[in-house]
């Protein structure tokens, strides 16, 4: 018996579950009409009345369901929306009675009858332009419910998936449809909802959804706000991406009322930051940072989260051109922290604690493949973006405690293998340490590891690998075995040495204990010039030891005058007058390299073709586009003014991409020859997909100028020297120097 009453009651569970399907899916065959939707609510009254029924006629088995299936019973006849698109509540359906809607609804049917179910009816020019009209003009909710079907069509065109039949659009209505939303649909929003006209936070947002106002509108936001997300997803020009992220800025206040859209939103703009091209990286960044200003916790763990795997992920490669964009994708990350120092202190601290733990494990497990984990590009470039954010905040007490461990971690990576082959890293380290230490004013023993340096025998004796090309150290962390042994190489490290030397000194140039910091490295660097066989390298470093000499006698005749001692507070604000001007012998000699050290760079990057013109134009163009938004209303119809509809055939997107491709090879081949094709290079990686047709694909004719070129630089510089210089060069490359005829 219990058996029996059991089945019956699965029975009973079935069929109630049947109707209430069959209700659902009477209203499902035609959104587009609202007479069906009576006759689902008259199924699911009916359902209500035997659920009625059944609790008088059999009150046991309405136990059993109330215990075992309580949806079921608790279902009525409001769960059904009046509108299923937006979801209108029942006091608005009186709203539909506007004229503008009843001339839509009109055209619409007459075209059904006309033409094929499956095309759809026609959405013509006259009647978006009587919907803006409207309003504009009265702001009638009839024409605004319209405008915002007609925005989800245009943003649906075209999907197969959609389960609707759609209206058939022009170009010319797509344009005119995309624009006046993005662009008037923010301010329509506000005014509806009784939101002050631009800005707002989270709590205004959670304030208003008490209001009758959000109630009664709250699905029209939620139409905007998904659909244009839709859209994002659908669009491959950068440019319309662009219009639609900085349009959709003054929205974003609205998606702390739906966490699931704000997700989607974030991920979307963290995708277009990383992997976007022209403009579209700033607008997305500046999309992101209005989201975090205005949200606050709601979104901060998740963008900083995101902007920094991000910067990772596009940080593993580096040459000349791509290092521009990281400084860009750096500068973002470091400006996105600033908006919440507090939330970003504490996700600093784990990510410097995960370097630190790479670090730690090649400390002791020293493999090559832990060192390898260190030494490579996407570990150095982050240890460069802390390196600047605690530059950019050292005055903030919430990032002051991360300066040390940084610090340990930077000193550690450049002793980790000392030797030659790896003088760019730690010249890079040496730098970042200058920097932290000018920013804290905090003294870091910097010259030790330059001096290390110059002890190698790689440094102090005469080269035996020739000449070789120019090397710029800002591009590489490792150099071959054949390169350590050339003349630019020795170069390009003693002057780099010379440089970041003489910047840690003149850190402390006005220091009441210069003469005690100055001792150690003047000392070495004399036992330098006596052991180098090197002309120009002793000269050097005589020049830089005659300025630190003329610095101690500078500071020494200022100490005799004072009565405190180093340590006491007093002596911070010794020679504090000078400094401000910039009067010490060091001040002055380190603003001659720079200049030589900037004369340098732009030498080779003026030498080398992979130096981008249009990848250091990001950081330019931040004020530039955060202005854009407030353009007039043509700026949409100029984004939109294309044929472009979304989901048009997959194929009309490979082959576009291939024709750009194409392109975009021709104007490589095209670029004009230029000398030291192969200095940028960086060796033993492996560069992304994103640089294709780099160098190494360059045309044979391309390469056979750019070694005609190098060889007459050579014979120049060859000209130069003595001719004894020159007759052992060519010893040393296999060549047989010329007999010189005997006079009488």
């Amino acid at each position: 018996m219990d058996s029996l009453w059991q089945f019956s009651s699965v029975v009973f569970i079935m069929d109630a579950e049947e109707k209430v399907h069959e209700a659902l899916e009477v209203e499902e065959e035609d959104d587009n009409s609202n007479r069906k939707l009576s006759t689902s609510r008259r199924s699911a009254r009916e359902h209500m009345k035997q659920l009625e029924r059944l609790k008088e006629k059999d009150p046991e088995f309405y136990e059993f369901l109330k215990e075992h299936d309580r949806e079921l019973l608790e279902f009525n006849d409001e769960d059904i929306d009046d509108d299923t698109e937006f979801g209108m509540a029942n006091d608005d359906i009186q709203d539909l009675d506007d004229p503008a809607h009843e001339d839509f609804q009109l055209q619409s049917s007459t075209l059904k009858k006309e033409e094929k179910p499956s095309k759809g009816a026609a959405m013509t020019m006259a009647m978006v332009d009587s919907w803006c009209d409207s309003i504009r003009e009265n702001g009638k909710i009839g024409a605004i419910r319209s405008l915002l079907k007609a925005f989800r069509i245009a943003c649906h065109y075209g999907n197969d998936d959609s389960s609707e039949k759609l209206l058939v659009m022009s170009s010319n209505v797509f344009n005119r449809v995309m624009s006046f939303v993005l662009i008037e649909m923010d301010g329509i929003l506000r005014n509806m909802t009784k939101l002050p006209p631009s800005g707002g936070k989270k709590e205004t947002i959670m304030d208003l959804k008490n209001t009758k106002q959000w109630k009664k509108y709250n699905h029209l936001v939620k139409s905007y706000l998904g659909n244009s997300l839709h859209v994002l997803n659908q669009m491959t020009d950068t440019q319309m991406i662009s219009f639609t992220l900085r349009r959709l800025r003054y929205s974003c206040v609205f998606l702390a009322a739906f966490p699931s859209l704000l997700r989607k939103y974030i991920k979307v703009a963290l995708h277009f930051w990383g992997t976007g091209g022209g403009a579209l990286p700033v607008a997305s960044f500046l999309f992101l940072r209005d989201l975090c200003i205005r949200l606050g916790s709601d979104c901060l763990d998740e963008c900083f989260k995101g902007v920094y795997k991000a910067y990772v992920l596009n940080s593993q490669f580096v040459n000349a051109t791509k290092l521009q964009h990281i400084h860009f994708l750096g500068n973002c990350v470091i400006e996105l922290f600033g908006v919440d120092l507090p939330t970003a202190y504490q996700h600093a601290f784990i990510f410097i604690r995960q370097l630190a733990m790479i670090l730690r494990e090649a400390l002791n497990m020293k493999t090559t493949e832990a060192f390898r984990k260190v030494y490579e590009w996407k570990y150095i470039n982050c240890l460069e973006l802390w390196t600047e954010a605690i530059c950019a905040y050292c005055s903030e007490a919430d990032f002051q405690p991360l300066a040390y461990p940084l610090t340990q971690i930077i000193s550690g990576v450049a002793r980790l293998v000392p030797t030659a082959r790896y003088f760019p890293l730690r010249l890079r380290c040496a730098r970042m340490l200058n920097r932290i230490a000018s920013s804290t004013n905090t003294f870091i023993p910097v010259s030790m590891l330059l001096l290390d340096m110059l002890e190698m025998k790689e440094l102090n004796r005469s080269p035996t690998g020739g000449l070789g090309k120019a090397v710029d150290l800002h591009t590489m962390l490792k150099v071959s075995k054949v390169t350590v042994k050339t003349r630019s190489f020795q170069e390009a490290c003693v002057f780099s040495v010379i440089e970041e030397l003489a910047e840690h000194l003149a850190q402390w140039s006005y220091s009441v204990s210069f003469f005690e910091l100055s001792f150690v490295p003047a000392t070495r660097l004399r036992s330098f010039c006596k052991r180098t066989k090197i002309e120009r390298f002793r000269r050097e470093m005589k020049w830089l030891i005659r300025q630190i000499e003329a610095n101690s006698q500078f500071t020494n005749e200022k100490r005799a005058l004072i009565s405190f001692l180093p340590n006491d507070p007093v002596a911070s604000s010794f020679l504090e007058e000078e400094k401000r001007s910039g009067t010490s012998p060091l001040s002055k000699y380190i603003t001659t390299l720079r200049q030589r050290a900037q004369q340098r760079n732009n030498t080779l990057k003026e030498s080398s073709v992979l130096v981008g013109a249009q990848s250091s134009t990001f950081g330019k163009k931040i004020a530039e586009h955060d202005e854009e938004g407030d353009a007039p209303n043509e700026e949409g119809a100029a984004v939109f003014s294309s044929s472009w509809l979304p989901g048009k055939d997959s194929r009309d997107k490979q082959s576009k991409g291939e024709e750009n491709k194409k392109k975009s090879k021709d104007k490589r081949q095209r670029l004009p020859p230029v000398a030291a094709v192969d200095e940028d290079i960086v060796e033993d990686l492996i560069l992304s997909s994103d640089e294709d047709g780099s160098v190494s694909d360059s045309p044979s004719p391309r390469k056979e100028v750019v070694k005609a070129v190098e060889f007459t630089q050579k014979l120049q510089k060859q000209q130069l020297k003595s001719p004894k210089e020159v007759s052992k060069q060519n010893i040393h490359l296999g060549k047989k120097p010329k007999k010189r005829k005997r006079t009488g």
